[in-house]
């Protein structure tokens, strides 16, 4: 019984096995970064990456490691740590209402678009809503532009977002009295 129990209360639990390459993964930054101690400097490597699987599945890491592949390595399986399932409407291609997200002092704007739009958004909110799966959307960052700051706060507006058919059972009612 306990075990059914552990089963259903972790229905978005997605246990991934890293030999079956399900997510796409891309760089959003890659830098070397240093640190100054007293007998001189030491250079490491600092990566953000992004997976997702284009279905509406995403999620941000973040590595450090002395070498540049190594970094990259930790930052995408912290990102495979952070997944997050995102609302798309209109079979998969867009998102259901204007959202904000802040993270720092970056803040996102995502509205959706009519199809055929495609997706019009720049650097690292670009990345988010590719890997996202998200195909028809009208973006602007504003304030910071902080490559990580503004995923965050992409990746915070998606996970905000709902559909109709959530808010109205939310509300008790029906999607047609909405």
């Amino acid at each position: 019984m306990a075990e059914e129990n552990k089963k259903t209360n972790n229905k978005n639990f997605r246990k991934l096995d890293p030999k079956k390459k399900l997510l796409d993964e891309r760089v959003i930054e890659f830098k070397p970064v240093t640190k100054v101690t007293k007998g001189g400097r030491r250079m490491r490597f600092a990566a953000v990456v992004a997976v997702g699987d284009g279905k509406g599945l995403v999620g941000i890491g973040i590595g450090k490691a002395n070498e540049g592949p190594d970094a990259i390595k930790k930052a995408s399986l912290a990102a495979n740590k952070n997944l997050v399932k995102i609302s798309l409407v209109d079979g998969n291609r867009t998102i259901p209402h204007e959202a904000y997200g802040t993270c720092g002092k970056s803040r996102v704007m995502i509205k959706p678009a009519p199809k055929g739009t495609g997706l019009i958004a720049g650097g690292a909110a670009r990345e988010i809503l590719e890997i996202a799966g998200v195909k028809d959307v009208t973006s602007k960052s504003l304030g910071s532009n902080t490559k990580l700051n503004v995923a965050k706060a992409t990746l915070q507006a998606l996970q905000s977002e709902h559909t109709p058919e959530e808010i109205a059972e939310l509300r008790g009612k029906k999607v047609e009295e909405l």
